[in-house]
């Protein structure tokens, strides 16, 4: 039995990870899954949260030339759910103390500390849309009460008129099409801008990383094309966001730390379970800024070190343990908030790799990019913790805590980040596990 048991939990741990990173929508890499994982105890597992964190009862064209752009789809959703079941999820969202159906509970944000945020009503010094959020969704209709609520939530607070929410839908057959659809009517009222596409788009065929590119910028076209005077600027504050159960401070903690370190992006961290313990998702796009990966994978690909976070680069080692920001060459985990500047002055935009680059996903590009164009100030805030489904998500905000434990506690103040201005000379090119190199930052970019 022993024995047995020893050959049950890598192949268990396999097949878990390989279902996982098959049904994620947005950040599949390219990598294969780990062999296994054998995380010692619970070293990856931090105190819970207070008692009060408990789960809710059940119940024109683009003017960029790095990649091309989608076209939306004229697709014509199937009638997947009752008018009844519609209005449920529709009223879900949109009232953050319905408890009709089940979605990760999360607390109220903290009004005072993101009270700054507020979008200012004088047009002489603001864009008359400064908060742009983005989101590419496909098949995850239990997700939307939680993550479109919090975004619903996210602009209430920021202010209504002064936001605009961007989704693009992959023609899912689940209903997801359908309740977005059934939501302009109540973000209209709210007085949000609602921009709403349909893409047929399958990232499964042809050159994935092109056609999530692709995606991304579908899902920031409104911004770009904006016809003249445009409602944006390079003031405007970019939320994009994967399909993700996050909670409201989480989105208000990212854009409030994007403002108090002057930064350029800041990213989460984003978590999946591939055993017991929670193991750092976005480790192919993420590099600190020794240029590595967050955790080593050695060339047979195993995930043993999944727990050894940031092991070469102490700096970032104990901030990230003591929920403190710090700063990274790329990053995504799941969420990201940026400035505009570098879209609508430089046209950056999310592309696929250039002959001759390394093989990496859409995210690293895009933040490879902002290097070049000198907005290289990008951070991990870890006090941010995100899943991609509502349970996996109360299991991660059991283990890591909400954001407002750790930046409501009585001795955090914010504080500046020493920033270095020139990235890594080397960052790692891992296209498949047993050929893993250090390749010069700036390789194929313009004059390089």
């Amino acid at each position: 039995m022993p024995r047995l048991s020893r050959l049950f939990w890598p192949v268990a741990c396999l097949l878990l990870v390989a279902l996982g990173l098959y049904v994620r929508r947005e950040q599949l890499a390219r990598l294969p899954p780990p062999k296994f994982l054998q995380t010692p105890g619970n070293a990856n597992v931090e105190a819970a949260p207070p008692s009060s964190a408990v789960d809710a009862p059940p119940a024109p064209t683009l003017t960029v030339t790095a990649t091309a752009v989608a076209t939306p789809s004229t697709t014509t959703h199937h009638e997947t759910l009752s008018r009844e079941t519609i209005q449920a999820y529709i009223n879900a969202i949109m009232k953050p103390e319905a408890t009709d159906l089940p979605r990760l509970h999360c607390p109220q944000p903290d009004t005072a500390r993101y009270q700054p945020l507020q979008a200012t009503v004088n047009p002489a010094t603001a864009p008359p849309i400064q908060y742009f959020f983005a989101i590419d969704l496909r098949q995850c209709l239990p997700l939307l009460p939680r993550l479109i609520g919090s975004v619903v939530e996210a602009i209430r607070f920021l202010g209504p008129q002064h936001c605009a929410l961007s989704i693009v839908e992959g023609n899912s057959d689940d209903g997801t099409g359908e309740v977005l659809v059934g939501l302009r009517p109540e973000l209209e009222a709210l007085g949000a801008t609602y921009h709403f596409q349909t893409s047929d788009l399958n990232p499964t065929q042809g050159d994935r990383i092109d056609k999530l590119a692709q995606l991304r910028n579908l899902a920031l076209q409104p911004l770009l094309s904006a016809a003249e005077p445009s409602p944006y600027s390079a003031n405007t504050t970019v939320i994009f966001l994967n399909d993700v159960a996050i909670c409201a401070e989480d989105i208000l903690e990212l854009a409030h730390q994007r403002r108090v370190l002057g930064a350029d992006m800041t990213c989460g961290m984003d978590w999946t379970y591939v055993g017991a313990d929670p193991t750092f998702y976005d480790v192919w796009i993420a590099r600190t800024l020794a240029g590595d990966s967050f955790f080593d994978i050695p060339p047979d690909g195993n995930w043993n070190s999944a727990w050894n976070l940031f092991w070469n680069h102490a700096d970032s080692r104990a901030r990230f343990a003591a929920h403190r920001p710090f700063q990274v060459f790329s990053c995504w985990n799941g969420a990201a908030v940026f400035s505009a500047a570098p879209l609508l002055e430089d046209g950056v935009a999310f592309r696929t790799t250039r002959p001759g680059e390394c093989a990496q996903g859409e995210p690293q590009l895009f933040c490879k990019d902002l290097w070049f164009y000198g907005y290289g100030k990008i951070a991990v805030v870890p006090a941010v913790n995100l899943e991609y489904s509502d349970e996996a998500g109360r299991r991660i905000k059991d283990a890591k805590g909400y954001a407002s434990r750790w930046v409501g506690a009585a001795d955090y103040r914010d504080e500046q980040l020493e920033w270095q201005l020139e990235p890594p000379e080397g960052v790692k090119c891992m296209a498949v596990y047993d050929n893993q190199t250090f390749e010069p930052w700036n390789k194929t970019q313009p004059g390089t």
